[in-house]
């Protein structure tokens, strides 16, 4: 653990890792099982132990995703969630995050992937909490799914809607908890920026993160 802890901090190659946490190969396939049978989603979801739903935040944020990472398998860029783009390849990280800005859930897609496509599978168990997320998330399809669940929905209306929907901008203020929360992940040089070929290794070191988060 000390030695994952040192890598994604760190965000050095595996090669370069330290001789005192022992054979950098033994321990990169042993933490390769680890995200292959969900271990480290199971760890993050072990240390949510009481949540503050009152609110409930969502948001994406894009990955510069380093050119190594590409080439896992021929023509496997969507499967791995690498998105091309003028600046190059990158991934965008989907979060749902409580009232106290801690990790709930994460999804990876591509970079070039509208944030609202993720919207439902983000919120999929949530009910009977409020709702906040910018005007990227504003449709008419998702507000009733929300709203058909008990949720009471804080997302500003687009301006080229006809009529204007009212929205609490008193609790909308919440929403810089997400920020805050992608800039500590960021702090992290491993997520920062993505070095990793598959989706599943990068979503190990993201629920990690996640996990130390809460336990801080």
């Amino acid at each position: 653990m000390e030695a994952v802890w040192y890598i994604v901090r760190s965000g050095c190659q595996w090669r370069l890792l330290p001789r005192i946490y022992g054979n950098y190969r033994s321990i990169h396939r042993r933490f390769k099982k680890w995200c292959e049978k969900g271990i480290l989603a199971k760890l993050l979801k072990y240390v949510q132990q009481d949540p503050d739903l009152e609110i409930s935040i969502i948001d994406g944020t894009i990955i510069r995703s380093h050119p190594c990472s590409v080439g896992y398998r021929k023509d496997s860029q969507a499967q791995e969630t690498l998105g091309r783009s003028k600046g190059g390849f990158t991934t965008k990280i989907h979060a749902l995050v409580d009232a106290l800005g801690n990790p709930l859930k994460f999804i990876l897609t591509p970079g070039q992937r509208n944030e609202i496509t993720q919207a439902s599978v983000l919120t999929k168990n949530v009910s009977s909490s409020t709702v906040v997320a910018d005007k990227g998330y504003d449709s008419n399809a998702f507000i009733a799914c929300l709203e058909s669940k008990g949720c009471t929905v804080v997302i500003p209306p687009k301006r080229n809607r006809k009529v204007q929907r009212h929205y609490d901008d008193h609790i909308y203020k919440e929403r810089h908890l997400i920020e805050c929360f992608f800039g500590k992940i960021k702090n992290f040089r491993r997520i920062f920026s993505r070095f990793d070929k598959t989706a599943e290794v990068f979503m190990g070191f993201l629920n990690f993160v996640g996990a130390l988060i809460w336990l801080l």
